[in-house]
């Protein structure tokens, strides 16, 4: 087992969401994995100020932005995280300079830890083709059209691109996604 308190030593992770409709619990649980293993995690979204998490379709509490998309080069990250909620990834999807931020961590062969409907976000980037993963059941279809293997299983860690890839289906899964999110940061 490596020791988590050294793991992350000196690499910065990004999350990157919507300013509303993160799935609290997905944001906050890799989030404390990677402060944990001595990583610096930053929070990125489309808008400055703070984004609105929700536990499922109720509010919850509010997280401050640390930097825009706009703002963020790819080259101060070691890896990403997109938390998912369905609201999130339907945002980010649709904002060109977040999709951009996320294809440009696959370009430059950086890992990727995506959980729940996070992968609607990678679908856009066209960075599943060729990819197997797994997320929320009811991506499955949409996965496998933009040419992905979908699998229904805890985590999925595929290797097979550019980089690293981490899914998980759901909050449930967090534990391992978590840990497999770490250990591929930790090896980036």
């Amino acid at each position: 087992m490596v020791d988590v308190t050294t793991t992350l030593q000196g690499k910065t992770i990004a999350f990157l969401a919507a300013p509303e409709g993160v799935e609290q619990v997905e944001l906050t649980e890799p989030w404390k994995a990677v402060s944990e293993a001595g990583g610096t995690p930053k929070l990125i979204s489309t808008e400055p100020g703070r984004i609105q998490a929700f536990n499922h379709l109720d509010k919850a509490d509010t997280f401050e932005v640390d930097e825009t998309v706009s703002e963020a080069s790819v080259d101060n990250y070691d890896g990403l995280v997109l938390p998912g909620g369905v609201a999130n990834p339907d945002m980010l999807r649709m904002d060109q300079k977040a999709v951009s931020f996320v294809k440009s961590f696959f370009d430059r062969g950086r890992p990727v830890a995506a959980i729940c409907h996070a992968p609607w976000t990678l679908i856009e980037a066209d960075a599943v083709r060729d990819r197997t993963v797994t997320s929320w059941p009811s991506l499955r279809t949409d996965l496998r059209n933009a040419g992905a293997t979908w699998v229904d299983e805890e985590v999925k860690v595929c290797t097979a691109g550019p980089n690293v890839l981490v899914t998980s289906r759901k909050p449930s899964d967090l534990k391992a996604f978590d840990d497999e999110a770490v250990t591929a940061f930790a090896n980036a």
